[in-house]
């Protein structure tokens, strides 16, 4: 666990979801607005979030809905000219996630030199886009092939929007993903980006992960990030961070800053 602290300077660490706005080739784009309304408003969104204090920032193609397994080419690039644009303004650790295609993420983080990724690495899942399969195996060859080594994965354990098709126990998944796939970190998620994550859930998968870290990894706001950091080793927070809590909302600066003198409280800072 100690790389939360070595690496994003803090114990249970706030990571900051970055969204970026439809991309070329999502259904969503828009082509008056072109790539340089994407790059701008990433811009405005990295600004508020490291001026209101938060420990690390996660770009994410959050509005490529409805998302694919494995993604267009166009994606990457377009994600690798953004952040290439903004990324000598950030001067906080910073991960990707190319929803959802786990190869493609770690091919973006050492593209752009991101210290972390987040997908899903492992497990057979049931979900709203249909059958997520995974081979684990061979993206850790993968990440190893590019030169990616020093690119942590954080795994979706209890992903978003989909279910597990084994009969394991969350118990059981939980200290067979670390044993077998040994990752970095791991996330328990709810039904979808901005609904609570289950402390019953987050708690099971604690207790499980021995020392590797677990993160809280959606629904986290203002008025539970005490309690959830009570039991997680950290937090991923994005709709909380937004305009009136709106998901597709750009940043708030005075919510980022009220959200992270909590967080620092909570965490005796």
């Amino acid at each position: 666990m100690n790389w939360l602290r070595t690496e994003l300077g803090t114990e249970k660490p706030i990571i900051a979801m970055c969204h970026m706005p439809a991309l070329p080739g999502d259904p969503d784009y828009d082509r008056t607005a072109g790539m340089q309304h994407v790059v701008d408003f990433v811009r405005r969104d990295a600004a508020a979030l490291q001026g209101g204090g938060v420990d690390a920032i996660m770009f994410s193609n959050e509005s490529s809905l409805p998302y694919l397994t494995n993604v267009d080419p166009i994606t990457v690039a377009a994600m690798a000219r953004v952040i290439g644009e903004v990324r000598r303004e950030i001067t906080v650790p910073f991960g990707v996630n190319v929803l959802w295609d786990p190869r493609a993420s770690i091919d973006l983080a050492v593209s752009v030199e991101a210290s972390f990724v987040r997908e899903i690495f492992t497990g057979v899942y049931g979900s709203d886009f249909g059958l997520w399969n995974t081979d684990c195996g061979a993206v850790v060859r993968h990440r190893k092939a590019v030169a990616g080594e020093n690119v942590r994965l954080i795994f979706n354990v209890v992903p978003e929007a989909a279910a597990y098709l084994g009969d394991r126990s969350l118990t059981e998944l939980t200290r067979s993903t670390v044993f077998n796939a040994r990752p970095d970190g791991l996330c328990v998620s709810g039904l979808t980006a901005g609904v609570e994550t289950s402390a019953d859930q987050l708690r099971i998968v604690k207790e499980a992960a021995g020392d590797t870290p677990v993160f809280a990894n959606t629904g986290v706001h203002v008025s539970n990030v005490a309690s959830l950091l009570s039991v997680a080793d950290g937090a991923i927070v994005g709709t909380s961070f937004k305009e009136d809590g709106y998901i597709w909302n750009a940043v708030d600066p005075d919510r980022v800053r009220s959200f992270m003198d909590t967080a620092r409280s909570a965490r005796g800072q």
